[in-house]
């Protein structure tokens, strides 16, 4: 049995398809976990990572990290007897340039097609799609024809949405207009300029993403035109098949796991946390699938979320809840739900300043809580009635966290960036979570 910071740890990867890759070490997991000496589980997910390498990385820090200030608060809940399930799943990460709308980090660097060739190239095994890779071949071969053929940019649209083989989308986040709208349509919207929200530096302000002070109006030339759509609508199709994976991954061989522990093991408790579009996978495992019995977790703990501030809503729009909706109103959560946002956090804000685009609403200020299209680690969860906001608590703060509530963790002052999850003061928030179940 492996261990991890000192606690006994259990990786548990899946496939792209949702199945178990290694049955004997699933096996393994779940006789430990079952065995009689294991009070509470911390199952994690990892988010956007091009192997697994960068996903235990982030585990080895995490817990240690975890480890340590159990051990500096002398907290109660050195007394419980953990075990780690380490979650780890094929997604795609995004470099820093991909996060900002049009793909360019500056005025510098316009979208040219020598760049979307390596974008294309990039995009090889990402997609569900059997013949994901031909397709995206014949999308690399229109490239040079974008700019003058509107049959090719409406060719170029139709392949791109045909690489994820699910193609329901979602309202929360635009992307179920993906698949209604024309390619036509698609890039004429997603070729429109858009401003995404600043970035705080740490010291006050607003960063300028690379561009030199006063120059934000050269930004509106970077991200639009023919090129500036193509990139936006490979990046927005690349969100939306990781978040499906995610999803997919959740609900299906991470609930079913979860559900065989506590079925021969009622009494242990599991604690759900997800990092980016790991939030999602760990959500959706306790969501579950339908036709389902409810499972009871513990509590959750969301790291920079990389889905839909809406997801919890209650008539987000006056009409539909949130996707996530159930596992508030049904109780999924016994426990705390602790949701950590920043406005620092540029690549939960990937998707949806394209989503505002493709709704066809005015791309300026995009992305904070009055955006109908936002994240939920740059905002925290919207129309929400059980959610309410603070500070992330500082070290030594009393906890005061509540059980089946959600708490919104403005974390501007400590999480500098998407992955800046490894703090003292962001696996305290764990600590806490647990503390209250």
């Amino acid at each position: 049995m492996a261990t991890l910071a000192g606690f006994p740890y259990f990786e548990f990867e899946v496939d792209r398809q949702g199945t178990p890759v290694d049955q004997a070490a699933r096996k393994q997991a779940l006789e430990f976990a079952v065995a009689g000496e294991t009070s509470d589980i911390v199952l994690m997910s990892h988010g956007r990572n091009n192997d697994m390498e960068d996903a235990r990385e982030l585990y080895r820090n995490f817990f240690t990290a975890f480890r340590k200030q159990l051990t500096d608060d002398g907290s109660a809940s050195l007394a419980r007897k953990f075990i780690i399930l380490a979650v780890l799943w094929p997604s795609k990460k995004f470099t820093d340039e991909e996060l900002i709308p049009g793909g360019a980090a500056s005025a510098g660097s316009p979208i040219t097609g020598a760049l979307l060739h390596k974008k294309v190239a990039d995009l090889k095994g990402v997609f569900d799609h059997p013949d994901a890779d031909k397709i995206l071949a014949k999308v690399n071969k229109l490239i040079p024809q974008l700019q003058n053929s509107q049959a090719a940019r409406q060719q170029f649209a139709d392949l791109v949405r045909e690489l994820p083989l699910d193609k329901t989308g979602n309202a929360e986040d635009a992307s179920d207009r993906l698949f209604k709208l024309t390619g036509a349509e698609l890039m004429d919207l997603l070729a429109k300029p858009v401003m995404p929200p600043p970035i705080k530096r740490a010291g006050g302000g607003a960063a300028d993403l690379g561009v030199s002070p006063g120059g934000a109006a050269g930004l509106g030339k970077v991200f639009s035109g023919v090129e500036s759509a193509a990139r936006n609508l490979l990046n927005f199709t690349t969100y939306y098949q990781m978040k499906e994976r995610a999803g997919l991954v959740g609900k299906t061989a991470v609930h079913d796991l979860v559900r065989e522990i506590l079925t021969k093991a009622p009494k242990v408790k599991v604690h759900l946390v997800g990092h980016s579009f790991g939030a999602r996978l760990v959500t959706s495992a306790a969501l579950g699938p339908d036709g389902q019995p409810p499972l009871k977790f513990s509590s959750m703990t969301l790291l920079q979320a990389a889905f839909s501030h809406n997801g919890f809503a209650q008539k987000f729009d006056g009409k539909k809840d949130g996707f996530f909706r159930r596992v508030v109103s049904e109780g999924r959560i016994s426990g705390p739900i602790a949701i950590t946002f920043t406005v620092n956090d540029k690549a939960v804000g990937l998707a949806y300043p394209l989503a505002s685009l493709i709704a066809g609403q005015n791309a300026a200020a995009l992305g904070d809580a009055n955006d109908p299209f936002g994240g939920l680690g740059r905002n925290g969860a919207q129309h929400t009635p059980e959610a309410t906001t603070l500070k992330l608590p500082a070290l030594g703060a009393a906890n005061t966290f509540v059980a089946g509530k959600l708490h919104n963790l403005n974390s501007d002052s400590v999480i500098t960036g998407h992955s800046d999850i490894c703090k003292p003061e962001v696996v305290r928030v764990l600590m806490s979570a647990i503390e209250k179940t």
